[in-house]
């Protein structure tokens, strides 16, 4: 079975998000990609508490500044395709009212027929929790995984009934419900979060960071997974942050999924070869405009369709 292609859709400032938006989604659903997603930069700040990932001196890239709201850049895209899935890529979950973002993405799976993924991850940034989240920064782990809770108790038949430290819910009627079940994907690496999600996620959302690193986590998720004795399948469904250049990458320094789109499909085969249900491709970064964009994602999807993928 080949491996879903999904494409990450356009939320930095180099596109206009009132054209650029809808047709890169409608682009991507006729081009073939299984899905489309969106990610999540609240803010960035002048004067950094931390690196970026939380990396002491680490600096954050230019291309999180103004980046444009997932869900709204989801619904977008939902508005004007019919087929592709549609997902988040991931949402820091600690940063939302759990019961409103359970109500928003069950609103946009009823809305499109149900094609809403949820990924979900903690998040790093002191600076975004400062502004955004109604949780303290020492509680985000907690924060997402009764975020996960809540949802499935919204999601879930009604009267609803949730007594949380996010939510109290006395036995109310709560809709839309979504047309399907929605997947919950987890950003998690350390073995408290690969832990959690095995107890809470439906599936696992690395970052791919190269092949022999997301063979060690994939190992270390299952060994968790047994050690727990959880006989349900984990999808698998890495990020791919992209640095394409029209030009092969011949430094000794290249990053996975750094160069050409030739080199970008070699590093997707080698993480295929460990095995994945899917794989968001974020090729936004470096083209110039939405134009380049579609014109790289069509030549991403054909060869990686011509390599086995």
């Amino acid at each position: 079975m080949a491996v879903r292609l999904g494409l990450g859709l356009p939320q930095h400032r180099q596109y206009d998000l009132a054209r650029d938006v809808t047709d890169v989604a409608r682009t991507a659903e006729r081009i073939g990609y299984d899905s489309v997603w969106v990610y999540e930069r609240a803010l960035v700040p002048e004067n950094p508490t931390q690196g970026l990932y939380g990396i002491p001196g680490l600096p954050w890239p230019d291309s999180y500044k103004g980046l444009a709201h997932p869900l709204v850049t989801l619904t977008l895209a939902a508005a004007v395709t019919e087929r592709v899935r549609l997902g988040t890529g991931i949402v820091v979950a600690p940063l939302h009212g759990a019961f409103q973002l359970a109500k928003a993405l069950a609103t946009l799976d009823a809305a499109s027929g149900g094609r809403v993924i949820a990924g979900l991850g903690s998040g790093w940034s002191t600076d975004e929790f400062a502004a955004a989240s109604a949780t303290p920064y020492g509680e985000r782990s907690r924060t997402l995984h009764e975020t996960i809770d809540v949802c499935r108790a919204v999601w879930g038949p009604d009267p609803v009934s949730y007594e949380g430290r996010l939510a109290t819910v006395d036995a109310a009627v709560v809709g839309p419900k979504p047309a399907h079940p929605i997947p919950v994907l987890v950003a998690a690496s350390g073995p408290k979060a690969l832990a959690r999600l095995v107890d809470h996620g439906d599936g696992w959302i690395p970052v791919a960071m190269g092949a022999a690193a997301y063979a060690d986590g994939w190992q270390r998720l299952q060994d968790i997974a047994a050690e727990r004795g959880r006989s349900q399948p984990i999808l698998r469904v890495p990020r791919v942050n992209a640095l394409y250049s029209a030009k092969p990458y011949d430094g000794d320094d290249r990053q996975p999924f750094q160069g050409s789109v030739e080199q970008i499909v070699e590093d997707l085969a080698a993480h295929a070869e460990v095995g994945m249900d899917e794989v968001l491709i974020d090729l936004q970064t470096t083209p110039r405009d939405a134009q380049e964009l579609k014109d790289v994602a069509a030549e991403v999807y054909e060869k990686a369709r011509a390599a086995g993928l």
